[in-house]
This record gives structure tokens, sequence and C-alpha cells, in this order.
């Protein structure tokens, strides 16, 4: 068990006072009081249990559901918002995946109510509670990527998809931890851990690992710690967590979402993104971030429309890449989820993208080069080391950023590699996105798709600061390297651990993608909550990590 960090006990005090003033806010108000019970935890497997607001259940009640509860006067955005932060007391201890909880958090949900009553709602996210990734930039709350380096005072202003987030109502509940400058540091990280925040654990079974660096994202969201959470990914890192903690996770297409003050590895491939229970609040929360929730000129329908209208899957053309180097159980899981979508009525042909072998072999070469021109500016705008050089002589100087990331291998190879403006790395980056967007376009050309599916993650590998995390997980990476869109939802279990879909399509196919995942939710049924387990003898996997 890690030992909690300053930064943690900050957050501790912040959710004391949060709740202190709730209590104040709420006392002797008939019908403001807040009614979230956690069930009594019994039996062998510690089930948390479900969070009742109200006759509500947290774990599986949507955005569209809350929003018609405060419409009718049922339900109030301070309650909804007191509610997760008592359940953030209650249940985050075990998973180790909120860093800090926002002290205005309450007042945010004060002001919603008070628009409610107004008649001035701004939209679907007004007053619903969202947890930031710890290197999305808030002008309130300290953002540090998960390291020492950036733990002294917030940003200047916020980043551009926290203004978005704000205008639309939404309420920032905190930070969720990470994997410590999105596990692009050292050579064998340990996914989901950082100096400031230690290590988050994954709900399901928690010895095990919540893979990738948005890694307090999904585990907060499948906890029911929040109604969202924002990820960001490079290659993986929104979708294998998403899969691994059973939830939804939407990687958009690049430049759908602003990078701007989000701490960078690569503008190339860099995006934030949603994370959810489910796949409607998903396409809500993006629509916010991307400013695409109504129907385009063209006619398309927006993220939000074409989710929730009606629509199946019959008729649809998926293209199956099995990548059985996962395992023979994730492989049966596939086969499994094939023969149900096939008897919703679409038709599933297994693929095998081409160029992978390449585009291995080209990414990790660009990502560096990419990384040093990237946090060298963001650097630039923080208080503390002032670029890439300074960051790796903060880290000699600090025993406590070497406590799981022993090295940083990464930054030093970053430190010398070629600049972005050598002609050799252009020729890399270029061939590295042609062969990325051919591997998708020309396999749903040749089979007439309307998607790619794959796993998105293996069983959880048990967490191992020694050992780390020493290999990349293949399916995230067409569309990664593409900057094409990418959805995981869950599509059932190895034993205790869940195991998500990963769904690829082409170029800004975002809201078809979203369309298709609800449709896939809804016939799958997959999602359960977690049972918070604390070690499981069978579903082990190798060792794997994801930037």
């Amino acid at each position: 068990m890690e030992k909690r960090s300053v930064a943690s006990l900050t957050s501790v005090a912040s959710l004391t006072a949060a709740l202190t003033v709730a209590s104040l806010l709420t006392a002797g108000a008939p019908g403001q009081r807040a009614e979230a019970a956690e069930s009594r935890p019994g039996g062998p497997s510690s089930h948390a249990g479900p969070a009742i607001l109200r006759g509500v259940d947290l774990d599986t009640v949507t955005i569209p559901e809350l929003q018609a509860r405060m419409e009718r006067g049922r339900l109030t955005s301070s309650e909804l918002t007191l509610a997760y932060l008592r359940r953030i007391k209650a249940v985050d201890p075990r998973i180790n995946a909120v860093l800090r909880v926002s002290p205005t958090a309450l007042g945010q949900a004060a002001a919603s109510d008070v628009r409610r009553r107004l008649g001035q709602v701004r939209g679907p996210l007004d007053g619903i509670p969202v947890l930031l990734k710890d290197n999305v930039d808030t002008r309130d709350m300290p953002t540090t990527a998960g390291s020492l380096a950036l733990a002294g005072g917030p940003p200047a202003k916020d980043a551009e998809l926290v203004g978005r987030l704000r205008a639309a109502g939404a309420v920032i509940l905190g930070k969720a931890n990470m994997s410590e400058w999105a596990n692009f540091r050292a050579a064998r990280p340990t996914s989901g851990w950082s100096a400031v925040g230690g290590q988050t654990h994954n709900p399901y079974v928690l010895d095990r690992n919540p893979c990738g660096s948005s890694s307090g994202s999904a585990a907060a969201v499948a906890a029911s710690l929040a109604q969202v959470a924002i990820g960001t990914e490079t290659d993986g890192s929104i979708v294998c967590p998403a899969g691994m903690n059973g939830v939804v996770g939407h990687k958009p297409s690049l430049g759908l979402v602003s990078q701007a003050g989000v701490v960078p590895i690569s503008a190339e491939q860099d995006t934030a993104g949603p994370m959810a229970r489910n796949v409607v609040d998903t396409a809500i929360t993006l629509s916010v971030l991307s400013g695409h929730g109504t129907a385009r000129a063209d006619g398309a329908p927006g993220l939000t429309e074409a989710v929730t209208r009606p629509g199946g899957l019959r008729g649809k053309r998926i293209g199956l890449w099995r990548l059985p180097s996962l395992g023979a159980d994730v492989d049966a899981l596939m086969s499994r989820t094939a023969a149900r979508l096939r008897t919703a009525g679409a038709q599933v042909v297994e693929v095998t993208p081409p160029y992978q072998d390449r585009l291995a072999a080209l990414e990790f070469p660009a990502l560096l080069s990419e990384f040093h021109r990237d946090i060298d500016a963001y650097l630039a705008t923080r208080d503390g080391p002032r670029d890439l050089a300074g960051l790796i002589e903060f880290n000699r100087a600090h025993p406590a950023e070497r406590t799981c990331f022993a090295g940083q291998e990464l930054f030093e190879q970053a430190l010398a590699a070629p600049s972005t403006t050598d002609p050799g790395y252009r020729a890399m980056r270029a061939e590295l996105t042609d062969l990325a967007r051919r591997s998708i376009d020309e396999t749903m050309a040749a089979h007439g798709l309307d998607a790619i599916a794959s796993p998105a993650n293996p069983p959880a590998w048990t967490t191992d600061c020694a050992r780390g995390d020493n290999d990349v997980i293949p399916s995230s990476t067409p569309a990664a390297v593409a900057g094409y869109p990418s959805l995981s939802v869950p599509a059932g279990f190895v034993g205790e651990l869940p195991v998500g879909l990963l769904l690829m399509a082409g170029d800004r196919q975002d809201s078809a993608l979203l369309s298709l995942g609800a449709a896939v939710e809804r016939r799958l049924g997959a999602w359960r909550a977690p049972r918070y387990l604390p070690s499981v003898t069978s579903g082990d996997a190798g060792a794997l990590s994801v930037p």
C-alpha cells in the first residue's frame, strides 16, 4: 500500500471541509437533504453496495434520467454532488482514484440549482459532477500530471475543455489520479502510480492494475465516484482503462477536443475524451467538450442525437480483429460477443488490419521527438522545471519520484531524440500517420465495414512496482496514430475481471461510432458493478503498459 502524499492529505482536508459546508447548506431544508446511503459491507465480496440517492441508483442512472428528475424537482445538483462527495469519502480509500476534490464543488452545484429555478439551465451537463484527470489544467486546483515537479500552485488558467465544461454548467468535482507523466517517463512503469497520488487500484479486484494513464478516471467512474470523468490518450490510455475497469471510454477524432491546457506527450496523437458507465453519458459529455451536440449543417446527426435516437445492429458490418495474443479466455469472449452481435442482425467478419509491425517500429521514436518539443512548450507556462532537462534534474534530486517509477529512461531518450524539424523525423511521422490511416481505411473498404472491433484489454494483471508493465496492447494503436475515433464498451468478464470491446471507425465518424456503440452496449448488457475483491487466483495476464 502506498503512503498518501501531502497532496492526498490535502484532498482529504478539502473533502472534509466540503462535507462540513454541505451539512450547513442542507440542514433544516426539507426536500434538500441528500439521502445517499451505502449498503453495509458484508459477505466475502466486500461489495460497497449501490449508492442510493432519493431512490436513484448512482451505479446505473444516466444523465438524461438525472436531468429529468432535476427538471421535475425530485433532485437537485446539490444533493447529487453531495452524494458523490460522500461516496468518495466512503469508497475511494479502497481504490485511491480521486487525488483531490474541489472545495468549490458544492458552490458550483448550488449555482446550478439557482439557474434551474430561474429557467436558465445551460444544457444536459448543467449540475452534473465531472472528475478531471490530473493533467488537465484548472485555475483553482493544482495540475500535476502526477509529478511533484508540478505540485506547487495551480496553472494560471483553465484548459479550454474545462472552460467548455464550466460554461455548460458542469460541476467540476475534483481531480483523478493518473500514471505519472501519462506513463511516458520510465521504461518499465506501473500503470496507475504517481509520486503525487500513489497507486490506483482496480475496483473489481484490488490487487489488479487499472491500466493506462487515465487509470484514476476509469476506476473512479467504475466505483461511481462521479457521473463522468475526463481522460486523455496518446495510445490506449482512454480505451484500455475503460475496458479494464468495465466502463465506456471514447477517444475522439484528433482535434475534435481542444488540447490547449492539457499536459502533452504529442500534438500529433494526444486527445482528451469522456469516460462514463454508459454510452449516452459519454456522448453527452463529448458533445460539450467538442461543441458538436446538435445536428450538423450537412444534416448528419449530432453526437447526442446519434446515441439517443432508436437504432439497432441489423445490417451493420463489423470486422473482428481477434488478437489471440491476449489469451484464450479473451479470444473465447470475443467469439461469444461475435455470436451475440450476429444474433442481433449484425454481420461479423474476421479481419487483420495491415502494417501493424511497421506502426510498432515507428511510433515510439516519433513520440520521443514530439514529447521533447511539446513538454518544453508546456513547462514554460508553469512554475517549476522550465524544460525537459530541468525535469530530469528534478527527478534525480527527489527520491520520492523514484519509489515506483524507478527510472526516467524515456525522458532521457526524448532529450537526445532528433528535433521535429529534422527531415528524418518528418519522414517517419508522415509514413506513420499514412500507414495507420490506411490500416483502418483499407480494412473497412475491403469488407464494407461500419467499424472494426477488437478486444480493448486483457484481464487485469497484478500490480507490481518491481516488475512494472512491459508491453503495449496493440488494438488501440491504429486509431491512436491515425487520429481516428475509438470507443471501448464493456464486453464481459474473464472470471472477475472486465474486458472491453474496442470499436474503431474512420476520421470524424465519432457520431456513427457512438451510435453503433450504444447498440452494441444494449445487446451485450455486460456492465456490472465492482465488488472490490482483495484478490483472485485466476484470470492472470502478462504485464503490459499503455501510454
